[in-house]
């Protein structure tokens, strides 16, 4: 498995948190449950960094 294959699982496994924390929020009212949302969100976005950055990376060594 690759890096960048890792971070993209990640930022997909995230993003499946975040929907299940985020209903359980919203339809349920728990309130761990805006924690554990945010927390996902906050993930998100370091995962999509170094994702930019490993997609950048990958862009600039292929050959035109």
């Amino acid at each position: 498995m690759t890096t960048e294959t890792s971070t993209h699982d990640q930022i997909v496994a995230q993003f499946e948190s975040y929907l299940a924390e985020h209903a359980k929020f919203e339809n349920k009212g728990v309130k761990a449950a805006s924690a554990r949302a945010r927390k996902a969100l906050g993930e998100l976005g370091k995962l999509a960094k170094t994702r930019r950055a490993e997609i950048q990376e990958k862009k600039n060594s292929l050959s035109d």
